[in-house]
């Protein structure tokens, strides 16, 4: 540019940056999928592009928001339903019944006696299975391979009794009616916290990290999600109905999880803190408080033995089945569990209204993190922040975060499913990755009959929503009339990435010129509170 001083030009913004600015603006996807659509009619192939779907703003703002949305979406049509949702299944087709005779059949070839082809026999059973799923089929026809361990249900001495009424078949909560006649059903918004480990500053670091009980915060962080299964049952079972929730998992200040519940129905906070008081987990594994290796001399992969064995006398360490018949034995000398996780004393829960503005916000709280990571929800902005997150994360890194962990090798104990390519320190659980904080589990949980729904279903009602405001009659595709494949790097027919995005952009703008449109030519006919929703639903 003429006139323009090196510093100038410097101060320049990128023209990539301006356009993933403008993508993100328009709602496109920054960082889209390319890929080959054959038809398998008439062979014509097309390249086309397909968002990535991240749920991380950090990686792609616009596919995280789009999700982050969704979820509240679902979150709001589930918290207040007034009619039990339909879930009942759909009839199997002609393929599926096909399918499970023939795997009828197969199994008893299977399981006669010398039978010659038995390998090639459980080759097809696999295959047919893996069909049966395509089908659109849930479960599964193989049996269990190993034997259930069955503990014993006895409660502990230190935790009170929790009363068990039947469970009714119904979801929805309590109906309450006004002197006016009007009727209403409450639901709730319930927080739930792991104890403390030691005090903490404003910014959640201890005030004592030598004090600070970080062996017990990674434990409690990795058996979180089994906490969460142990309250929903207790609570359905002391309530007495199908208690149903949208539950998000965020992590606090102090980096412990912390749990956020939608609950449909009301249920007292004298119920809500005996239940509380009534759930843990117990985790009966084997001992894991004294290494009995390290990892310059942790045990070694013996091919000739199929087994990891001592460094020294080439022993073969024991199974992870041989360990927990071990563990069987002393369980009926007062043996204790490796580690028992409960919740905290604090509990808050507020009554929530249908359409009412403290609903709004609680939907808005529970997903305002959903496009960050654990990590990333409060990020370390002074040095012991980071000291905190450095020592939660080495204690992370050696913990045993499930029975097919490697570091179970520092114990002497060979994992499930060993393989020589366990190495003790290097487990691949997400668990043990830093930006997740020991928490393994999903960030958002929700049962089964809280709308009636998937986030398919949901995804789908808003596409058939815009197509009709649109007026677009088109009839969709048969999806299995296409073949896909991923454009690799490299092929000739690829667009570049910046001509890509300017067209998405383009085609975004007239898409959302013509819904503008369309719900102008809607005015005055639309109620007011429903073009709301339906402004909403389109963004």
């Amino acid at each position: 540019m003429t006139g323009t001083t090196r510093a100038e030009r410097a101060r320049m913004p990128l023209a990539r940056d301006v356009l993933r600015t403008v993508a993100e603006e328009h709602g496109v996807c920054v960082r889209p999928v390319a890929v080959r659509r054959t038809d398998v009619l008439t062979g014509q192939t097309e390249i086309v592009d397909i968002p990535c779907g991240s749920t991380r703003a950090s990686q792609c703002p616009t596919c995280a928001e789009r999700k982050r949305r969704l979820r509240a979406v679902q979150c709001r049509e589930g918290w207040h339903l007034t009619e039990e949702p339909a879930l009942d299944a759909d009839p199997a087709t002609d393929e599926q019944r096909f399918l499970t005779e023939l795997r009828a059949d197969l199994t008893k070839a299977h399981t006669e006696a010398g039978d010659p082809n038995a390998e090639d026999l459980a080759a097809v059973l696999a295959e047919v299975d893996e069909q049966l799923a395509d089908s659109g089929v849930r479960g599964t026809l193989e049996p269990a391979t190993t034997a259930r361990r069955v503990r014993s249900t006895r409660r502990r001495q230190d935790t009170p009794d929790l009363p068990r009424r039947p469970v009714e078949a119904r979801t929805l909560g309590k109906a309450y009616t006004t002197p006016d006649g009007k009727t209403f059903r409450p639901s709730l918004f319930l927080t739930l916290t792991l104890p403390s480990y030691g005090k903490v500053r404003a910014n959640g670091t201890p005030v004592d990290p030598a004090d600070y009980d970080y062996r017990r915060a990674a434990r409690d962080a990795l058996h979180f999600p089994k906490l969460i299964d142990r309250f929903v049952q207790n609570l359905r079972r002391f309530v007495g109905f199908d208690v149903q929730y949208f539950a998000v998992v965020e992590p606090q200040r102090r980096l412990a999880p912390h749990l956020h519940l939608a609950l449909r129905g009301t249920i007292s906070r004298t119920e809500l803190r005996q239940v509380v008081a009534a759930t843990y987990h117990q985790v009966w594994w084997p001992p894991a408080d004294r290494p009995r290796y390290t990892p310059d001399r942790a045990p070694i992969w013996a091919p000739e033995l199929d087994a990891f064995t001592d460094p020294t006398t080439g022993t073969p360490l024991p199974t992870w089945e041989e360990a927990l018949d071990d563990l069987d034995q002393d369980q009926d000398q007062d043996a204790e569990p490796l580690h028992v996780v409960r919740f905290g004393p604090q509990l808050d829960a507020q009554g929530v209204l249908v359409g009412s503005d403290q609903a709004g916000r609680c939907i808005r709280y529970l997903t305002k993190y959903l496009t960050k990571s654990v990590a990333e929800c409060h990020s370390a902005t002074t040095a012991t922040e980071a000291d905190h997150i450095d020592r939660l994360a080495a204690e992370l890194r050696w913990e045993p975060c499930s029975p097919t962990c490697a570091n179970w090798l520092l114990y002497g104990i060979q994992p499930r499913g060993a393989h020589p390519g366990l190495h003790a320190g290097n487990c691949r659980a997400r668990a043990h990755k830093r930006e997740h904080l020991g928490y393994g589990g999903r960030r958002v949980l929700v049962s089964r009959k809280w709308s009636g729904k998937t986030l398919t279903d949901h995804r789908a009602e808003r596409r058939a929503w815009v197509l009709d405001v649109l007026g677009d009659t088109t009839t969709r595709p048969d999806p299995t009339r296409y073949l896909w494949a991923l454009v690799r790097p490299g092929d000739p027919d690829a667009t570049p990435l910046a001509t890509r995005l300017l067209r998405a952009v383009a085609e975004r703008v007239r898409w959302r010129q013509a819904l503008d449109q369309a719900l102008a030519n809607a005015e005055g006919t639309t109620p007011p509170a429903l073009r709301t929703a339906l402004e909403r639903k389109a963004a």
